[in-house]
């Protein structure tokens, strides 16, 4: 059974993120900016806030991506990135859960690919909540009554077809 990073203080739109976003100006902030969007649209679900300093996105209360933008690149973060399928070979990391995909300025990126992962982050762990199939991590409890607000789609929100 995988353990959760449950965060019962996420909000729909939290201030401190709205902060953090406008913080990080430039390509890199940008770039940071437009993933985190794509991930709060994958359902009404999706909440909200700053954990180790970064953006994180969840369904509901449970954290599913973040992003976090470093000197040269910007990461784009999943806690149970091991469980993603991931034909493309974005994911970087070896850590027991966490993987993330870099990105930034003159890295190629399959942005449909990077769109696949968060899109099924997020119904992975709606799944999780759903089944009960994951410990509690921060020990809030399980609330899947906040999961039931996803999108059947929740690739509606199409990225760009830029280069990053």
């Amino acid at each position: 059974m995988t353990r959760l990073m449950r965060f019962p203080t996420a909000a729909h739109r939290d201030p401190s993120v709205e902060s953090w976003l406008r913080a990080h100006s430039g390509v890199l902030g940008a770039i940071a900016c437009r993933w985190f969007e794509f991930m709060r649209g994958c359902g009404d679900d999706v909440r909200e806030l700053i954990h180790d300093g970064q953006p994180t996105a969840c369904v509901g209360d449970a954290a599913f991506a973040y992003v976090d933008v470093f000197k040269a690149h910007v990461n784009v973060g999943f806690y149970l990135g091991v469980s993603l399928s991931d034909p493309a070979n974005l994911l970087q990391g070896t850590g027991r859960f966490m993987r993330h995909v870099k990105l930034g300025p003159g890295r190629e990126v399959d942005e449909a690919a990077l769109a696949d992962l968060i899109t099924e982050a997020y119904s992975d762990m709606g799944r999780r909540i759903e089944d009960g199939s994951a410990n509690d991590a921060s020990g809030a409890g399980d609330d899947s009554s906040r999961t039931g607000g996803r999108h059947s789609d929740a690739r509606s929100p199409q990225p760009r077809s830029t280069r990053h």
